[in-house]
């Protein structure tokens, strides 16, 4: 297999150098971006957390479905005895009002609900409109147009009231974590269908496309083969700010009581059994919607920086003009000091 050379020119010499791979020019680019790193980082932390919630609560000796009665104060209508909320060293974030049940116990196994959720919601996504997406680009017209219908449909469907309807009447013997999962990836996978549709219409128009269909190669082959490569980029961007998009929509679903149920936690269930206790135990709502909010923005920013390193020209086209504007200021400043 040829490998592609760059060369560079040193004292006189041509110095022959392997060129950068695609994956390494996309961390160089992404190394650079600061606010992408950091909420990296906070990713990684998260997902640390959700893995290793059985040991983060067995060091602390609490689980996330034991009540202890003792801990409340059943006077005064369940609220946590002492102080903060009944902080302390075997309670590290306090207890649930009326139940006394562990917080940080909740948090961490709540992560596992709403970050796994929103990760496999995000992977039946990306499959079934990577898959509509090159058949409706590869195939003929009468497939293309029933698939971009049937897209469209889709793509119009309202996806809260679809899900509430769907999870609403299906029977709470099944498993509720794998219904959201798969009612959020199997309704909202037009938009990525789309994109992959119109990026694979312009592959197919390439020279090397086009050799690989004159060869005689089946669509599927050509696809496996030519066009996943090029589909990388904005797939993987798309990806990137789905997961973000889907953690809201599973927190959604629990907050309105039609997602994971009790005992189960979920961050989303939280919220919904905290709203009548933002007064006597604020930490009780706080908690879990900071976890929400931290989660959502660095899964933003995180999207954002992998959308700008892979695709590098949107920000030398803010670079452009930012320089532009800064060369002109420079002019006018050095037009000012030699007048």
């Amino acid at each position: 297999m040829s490998e592609a050379l760059v060369a560079s020119r040193t004292a006189g010499t041509d110095v022959f150098v392997p060129a950068a791979s695609g994956g390494l020019q996309f961390w160089r680019r992404l190394r650079t971006q600061r606010a992408a790193l950091g909420a990296a980082v906070v990713v990684a932390l998260l997902v640390l957390v959700a893995l290793a919630a059985p040991l983060l609560t067995a060091i602390e000796g609490q689980d996330p479905t034991s009540y202890h009665p003792a801990l409340i104060d059943s006077a005064r209508g369940g609220v946590p005895t002492g102080p903060l909320g009944g902080i302390g060293p075997d309670h590290w974030l306090g207890i649930e009002p009326q139940t006394g049940r562990d917080l940080f116990a909740r948090l961490a196994y709540g992560a596992r609900v709403s970050l796994g959720v929103a990760l496999a919601a995000t992977v039946v996504q990306i499959a079934v409109g990577v898959v509509l997406g090159i058949a409706a680009g590869l195939g003929n017209r009468w497939v293309d147009e029933l698939l971009s219908r049937i897209t469209d449909i889709f793509v119009a469907m309202p996806l809260m009231i679809m899900s509430l309807a769907l999870l609403a009447i299906v029977p709470p013997a099944f498993p509720r974590p794998v219904l959201v999962t798969l009612v959020i990836g199997l309704i909202s996978w037009g938009n990525i269908a789309k994109v992959v549709r119109a990026r694979t219409l312009t592959l197919k128009e390439l020279d090397h496309v086009a050799a690989a269909r004159l060869s005689g190669w089946g669509a599927w082959r050509i696809a496996r083969r030519e066009l996943v490569p090029g589909l990388a980029a904005p797939v993987l961007t798309y990806a990137a700010l789905l997961v973000p998009q889907n953690v809201t929509v599973e927190a959604a679903l629990s907050f309105l009581g039609v997602g994971v149920k009790p005992p189960t936690p979920s961050w989303g269930q939280m919220l919904t059994a905290a709203d009548v206790w933002y007064q006597a135990a604020p930490q009780y709502l706080l908690l879990p919607a900071g976890a929400l909010f931290v989660t959502v923005l660095a899964l933003t920013v995180l999207g954002d920086g992998v959308r700008t390193a892979l695709d590098p020209r949107a920000a030398s086209r803010l670079r452009v003009g930012t320089g532009r504007r800064r060369e002109t200021k420079a002019d006018t400043g050095s037009r000012g000091d030699s007048v």
